[in-house]
């Protein structure tokens, strides 16, 4: 077998972090201590009443089987009424639901299911990867759109719908925002929708955030918007609201045709999430949600840390309005480097640790993006690290 890359492979660029991960290695293995705000890895544990659960139901012998693809109909419907006390949008759990495995994996293979080779796919520049990426890997052309406010963001794109050829078949949307930690009001996505409707596009919502806000309005959903689900699916997460990121638990929801596809996708790919995990799942979003608040506050109080310390060390953070991640511009002496070398030079001075904003898009090359994944007194540790450099 020859050495030359395979056509997929040839599609996708070297990864933006792994300089970065290496580095972090490298500094661990020589006993230095990492203060890691590069990955969104939550650190906090689901709730007690959830693992709970998993571990009732797997001790059942009958739970070790194979599950569905789609996901169980029990967390079908707990999904359906999280959209009902939530956002007051009535889902038909059979029809407009599906589980994934987190909302990466629904992400990719929605992309694969609904993109033909060379279809034109816009994707918000910066964002998180798997928006393009998906995209990419199922061969489509990406074009991306800059985020200056949301009313430029969809002149940009109905400007790429006039422009583009072939004309766009899809437009991704991801607010609150991974990682700009932008959020948008339900007038944007009444926008979106006759976006989509004039020009044959379909929206693809990414709402992995819904529930980590700290400035009052809980976020949106597109599925709030009359019409919206002739155009739209919707995917969330139980990775960052429950902090169960391991666990591999997100939906889809909305249009009944788009669901259908990924559907049928996933029929051929996965057998599912293990049984346990879906009924836990269940017991997550129907049971207390005191645990979704508490981690709400511990990310707000993270983030107040964080900025207020960090403009004290001379590193100038904006307060998010609402995610897990902050996204900061690079201080100006050091804006010629670029968010790579930064990155390096922050970790390699201070062993301080973030994701380099070119990994989110060529316009993302000017900022760094900070995961609240450290408790406060690391954080405090952290900002006296970067006094010095600063």
């Amino acid at each position: 077998m020859t050495e030359t890359a395979f056509y997929r492979e040839r599609r996708l660029p070297p990864y933006v972090f792994a300089e970065v991960n290496r580095m972090k290695l490298a500094l661990r293995k020589q006993g230095r201590d990492v203060i890691d705000f590069g990955m969104g890895n939550p650190d906090l544990a689901p709730a007690a009443h959830v693992i709970d659960k998993l571990k009732e139901v797997a001790g059942d012998p009958r739970a070790h089987r194979y599950s569905a693809s789609q996901g169980i109909p029990a967390l079908r419907k707990a999904l359906a009424r999280y959209y009902e006390r939530r956002f007051e949008v009535g889902l038909d759990p059979d029809r407009e639901v599906c589980v994934t495995l987190g909302s990466k994996e629904g992400l990719a293979n929605l992309a694969q299911a609904v993109t033909a080779p060379g279809d034109v796919i816009l994707v918000p520049d910066p964002s998180y990867p798997i928006h393009m990426f998906g995209f990419i890997i199922a061969g489509a052309a990406v074009r991306p759109v800059p985020f200056e406010s949301p009313e430029a963001f969809l002149r940009e794109a109905a400007h790429a719908c006039r422009r583009s050829i072939p004309a766009p078949s899809a437009l991704v949307l991801n607010f609150p925002s991974n990682p700009t930690a932008r959020v948008v009001d339900p007038g944007f996505y009444e926008e979106a929708v006759k976006l989509a409707k004039a020009n044959d596009l379909v929206l693809i919502s990414d709402l992995a955030y819904a529930e980590i806000y700290f400035d009052g309005t809980p976020p949106p959903s597109i599925l709030q918007v009359k019409g919206a689900k002739d155009v739209a699916v919707e995917f969330t997460s139980m990775s960052k609201t429950y902090s169960m990121a391991g666990w591999r638990i997100g939906f889809a929801a909305g249009s009944a045709r788009l669901v259908d596809a990924l559907k049928r996708v996933k029929s051929y790919l996965d057998y599912g999430a293990f049984t346990p995990v879906q009924v836990a799942a269940i017991a997550a979003l129907d049971g207390p949600q005191d645990p979704v608040a508490k981690a709400r506050a511990i990310y707000k109080a993270r983030r107040d840390v964080m900025v207020e310390t960090f403009a004290r060390a001379g590193f100038e953070v904006p307060s998010p309005p609402a995610t897990m991640f902050a996204w900061a511009p690079i201080p100006e002496r050091f804006r010629d480097l670029g968010s790579v070398e930064f990155a390096k030079l922050m970790l390699e001075k201070t062993g301080v640790a973030v994701a380099p904003g070119l990994g989110f898009g060529e316009r993302g090359d000017t900022h760094v993006r900070l995961a609240l994944v450290e408790n406060e007194q690391r954080i405090r540790q952290a900002a006296r690290a970067l006094k010095a450099l600063f």
